[in-house]
């Protein structure tokens, strides 16, 4: 009964701050210039295509069958610019769909929650909702069926082969609480490993798993304070990593009239979490590190003295300035070594360039690596992500290096997947795929790079004759 009431009472308090945010946001004073997530090469798109028999230069690799998914922020209605931030757009989904050296088809849908159907005149399709009711953030495959998913409460939505909504779906009623954006198959059992926050509930994370069948089987709560953004986690044969970074919950911001109410916090302690991976939530030790913000790690590991290696894109500062979108003057790939006895945490650079979306090759997840694939940002404040900069690095851990692929002036990638060319393949023997914009003429490119041959010609390039807008995250889903 007290849980019911307790729930109550939050329910009445939310939909009064709901009420005044409204108010505000209506208030907010009008920009006087062009929102750099909602034009240029951020321009969102305004309709749905179906495009067949797409144009190929090179040799699409025979051993591809399957569909390149990728999904991003692309508002369906016209949104307030004053209040708009890039991480709170609709989810919509890019599917390129690849068999026998073709490519088949092309689609892009919005995912179908309250903003779309309304636009689209469709009805809201089944299944459980919350606030932000159309995953802008990642597309999965997990179980042979697709799940567009967002961080902070969203909901799991169930996406079919062709891109279509199926159904709001936490994972067929298994899911009590939140998801996230970024859950880590561990290769030695199949599971899910993801670390998940709400925005009404400050003082706790949870470490949420899931089985080889899509379902819930762990959902073990973890306390913090502040309501911090957790977007991303990673796992070693025994823990997950929980990122407690100082970017947390603002009410003020919130009360303010702004939709992403998440900003820089000096006054909350950066700390990492080594929690059990079959653990209790109280068995979690926290080790301290130097203030910074990570979005996304690569991989991470033990060592044999008990210490854990993980490395990461640290940004100096986020969402410290600007209530658009991400705002950090420099991040760099950095590798942490974390050692729980002595309570410290040592940040080592590996490259010194701003940088986002690291990648690696899954099969060796928990275990020691040696490349990460990285895509190159802009070094300035309140950068359109990607529009500066046409790189991709490959950083070896092993020799010290970094290789850059640059893909020319005006093209511009966005985050690639390594897709081994066989599963006990070396780990740099397979393709990476991605998306990459030609602003040149306004057109977008799936690239499979060779990973054994970075810096060399494509071995193939699919072409689409509009601009995809720069989104989050994509995968590689074989059939």
């Amino acid at each position: 009964m007290a849980s019911n009431v307790e729930n109550l009472i939050r329910g009445a308090v939310t939909k009064g701050i709901v009420k005044v945010a409204d108010f505000n946001r209506k208030r907010l004073p009008r920009p006087t210039d062009a929102h750099p997530f909602l034009t240029g090469i951020h321009k969102p798109m305004t309709e749905e295509f179906t495009l067949e028999a797409l144009r190929v230069d090179g040799e699409i690799p025979a051993g591809l069958t399957g569909r390149y998914l990728r999904n991003g922020p692309n508002p369906a209605a016209q949104p307030d610019p004053a209040s708009y931030h890039w991480f709170t757009g609709a989810g919509m989904v890019h599917g390129i769909r690849i068999e026998g050296g073709k490519a088949d088809w092309y689609r892009n849908r919005w995912v179908r929650g309250t903003e779309a159907c309304a636009v689209l005149g469709e009805a809201l399709p089944p299944g459980p909702r919350e606030t932000s009711d159309a995953p802008n953030t990642n597309v999965v495959g997990i179980a042979g069926r697709t799940f567009a998913i967002v961080e902070a409460g969203g909901k799991p939505v169930e996406l079919g082969y062709e891109l279509n909504t199926i159904a709001h779906n936490p994972f067929d009623g298994t899911l009590a609480g939140s998801y996230t954006a970024h859950p880590h198959e561990d290769p030695a059992t199949g599971d899910l490993h993801a670390v998940t926050y709400k925005g009404d509930e400050p003082n706790k994370v949870w470490h949420v798993v899931i089985d080889k069948d899509a379902h819930v089987v762990r959902e073990e709560a973890v306390a913090v304070s502040d309501g911090p953004s957790i977007h991303d986690c990673a796992i070693t044969a025994n823990y997950v990593l929980v990122f407690d970074l100082p970017v947390t919950f603002s009410m003020k911001m919130l009360l303010g009239g702004y939709r992403f109410p998440y900003a820089w916090n000096d006054a909350h302690p950066a700390r990492v979490g080594l929690l059990p991976r079959n653990g209790r939530g109280d068995e979690i030790v926290w080790v301290p590190v130097e203030p910074c913000y990570v979005f996304h790690p690569a991989n991470a590991h033990e060592t044999a003295d008990g210490k854990v290696i993980v490395d990461v894109v640290a940004h100096e500062t986020m969402f410290a300035t600007s209530k658009r979108g991400p705002d950090s003057e420099k991040s760099r790939m950095e590798r942490w070594t974390i050692d729980p006895a002595a309570g410290t945490t040592t940040r080592a650079v590996i490259h010194d360039h701003a940088q986002e979306f690291p990648r690696y090759d899954e099969r060796l997840t928990t275990q020691p690596y040696r490349y990460i694939y990285s895509v190159a940002i802009p070094e300035a404040e309140d950068a359109e992500w990607q529009l500066a900069e046409t790189r991709l690095f490959r950083h070896d851990l092993e020799k010290g290096v970094t290789d850059a692929h640059d893909f020319g002036p005006g093209r511009h990638p966005g985050e690639f997947v390594f897709v081994p060319r066989s599963e006990s393949g070396a780990e740099n023997d397979g393709w990476l795929i991605g998306l990459v914009v030609n602003m040149n003429d306004e057109t977008t490119d799936l690239v499979i790079l060779n990973a054994d041959d970075f810096t060399g010609s494509p071995q193939a390039v699919v072409h689409l004759p509009h601009r995809v807008p720069p989104g989050f995250h994509g995968n590689w889903v074989a059939d």
